[in-house]
């Protein structure tokens, strides 16, 4: 077998393969011994014709079409490894030339595990950020806590802020009503800001039976674009006015969310958390920051058969979200005002940018031979067991082979992560 590489582009090449006299008998002697344990033979069980035997009654169109089809299964992938590429899918076949029993020509086109070229991954320049947590923090939780421990009364009065009120709405654009601006027995508290700016500022003064309209425009950089910058007019009906009594914020409070005596053991334990939380998501996306670094500073080819991945990934978890909501995927992109030529063009970029870290990551762990053992990948397994003891279907795809290389492989992209954020201190 001879080959000759042709690159097409730097995630794509072409190979071209020659097999000789000898690489066609090799396959034309296993093609007959596959043949030869389908066809029938008077005097003969199936599957039991000698080679020799079915050769006689085997037409000869059939032998060569199977032989060239045994000689390219055979020497394809060799043919990659020969040229030292790794396929990323198996690679699309042309047959140019063939003599049966002499010579036979293909071309094998794929797409490839591109040449990575890493920038000075020890020296990328990214500074981490540091977690303050301020008063204002703390006073919000404080705040969403006595929130909880609230107590409502009907009250016979116009609603001012701060009062809970249930409301019907309908909302309406151009006189029809638009997905999502409906509800029904809804209860919102003024002054929340939960909706558009001028609603429940509109819905104060008002009092239980009152129904009344609402002319209010979208902010412009509304995530709906078809409701951005829009002129509505919102139906409302006011069904009941509650007054929100929150308790005061203090060690009788305190006492009740926990094992606090003080308003001020509350209070630390509440920023604690608040800088681990913080911690934590500084610590990500300093991560996030690394790898876009790395990517910055290296040459790294995004094939597109691997961008086309994590396209469907994309969509998929979209759908999958849209259909808790009752939505399609069709759905969301109206409700979005989105076409779909526009969401595959911004997702797009975000594919490219995975692939790309993905691939930036893998070559970075080869370089730097950074891997974990089998024992390590066990425990994780076995965490991941008593996580899911309940749900059986989990438990069974933990003992598939590829679920299990693919812990593995997660974890080995985790130990670069750490590598990177341990060298770029």
């Amino acid at each position: 077998m001879k080959t000759k590489s042709k690159k097409l582009s730097d995630s794509r090449v072409e190979i071209t393969v020659t097999l000789d006299s000898k690489d066609l008998k090799s396959a034309a002697e296993k093609a007959l011994e596959k043949l030869a344990k389908e066809i029938k033979v008077e005097g003969f069980r199936q599957g039991k014709v000698p080679a020799e035997v079915a050769k006689k009654f085997i037409p000869e169109n059939d032998l060569n079409a199977e032989t060239i089809d045994v000689a390219v299964r055979t020497t394809v992938i060799e043919a990659f490894k020969e040229n030292e590429k790794s396929p990323l899918v198996m690679p699309s076949v042309n047959v140019t030339k063939y003599v049966p029993g002499e010579m036979a020509e293909y071309t094998a086109t794929a797409d490839i595990i591109p040449e990575i070229k890493l920038g000075d991954y020890k020296k990328l320049g990214v500074k981490r950020e540091e977690a303050k947590i301020s008063e204002k923090d703390v006073k919000g939780v404080l705040d969403n806590l006595a929130s909880s421990f609230a107590e409502k009364k009907v009250v016979k009065r116009a609603a001012k802020l701060g009062d809970e009120v249930i409301i019907d709405f309908v909302g309406k654009k151009d006189g029809k009503a638009f997905d999502g601006g409906s509800a029904k027995d809804y209860h919102l508290t003024l002054g929340s800001n939960t909706f558009i700016p001028g609603f429940e500022d509109g819905i104060v003064g008002h009092e239980s039976g009152d129904k009344f309209d609402l002319e209010l425009t979208f902010p412009k950089d509304y995530g709906v674009k078809d409701l951005a910058g829009a002129k509505t007019v919102f139906e409302v009906l006011v069904k009941q006015v509650n007054e929100i009594t929150k308790p005061a914020i203090d060690d009788e409070m305190a006492k009740k969310c926990g094992p606090f005596k003080t308003l001020q053991d509350l209070k630390d334990d509440i920023k604690k958390n608040l800088a681990a939380q913080s911690e934590q998501r500084l610590e990500n996306k300093y991560k996030d920051d690394l790898v876009n670094a790395l990517v910055a500073k290296s040459k790294v080819p995004a094939p597109e058969i691997l961008i086309k991945d994590q396209l469907n990934m994309i969509r998929e978890d979209i759908s999958r979200n849209a259909a808790t909501q009752g939505m399609s995927f069709e759905d969301y992109l109206k409700r979005a005002g989105e076409t779909e030529e526009n969401w595959e063009k911004q997702a797009r970029k975000i594919a490219e940018a995975r692939v790309k870290a993905s691939l930036a990551l893998q070559t970075l762990a080869v370089n730097e031979k950074i891997t974990v053992s089998d024992d390590l990948v066990a425990a994780k397994i076995a965490e991941l067991k008593d996580v899911y003891k309940k749900s059986p279907e989990a438990l069974k795809s933990l003992k598939d082979p590829n679920v299990k290389m693919d812990i593995k492989n997660r974890m080995i992209i985790e130990a670069t992560l750490d590598f990177l954020v341990k060298n770029n201190k």
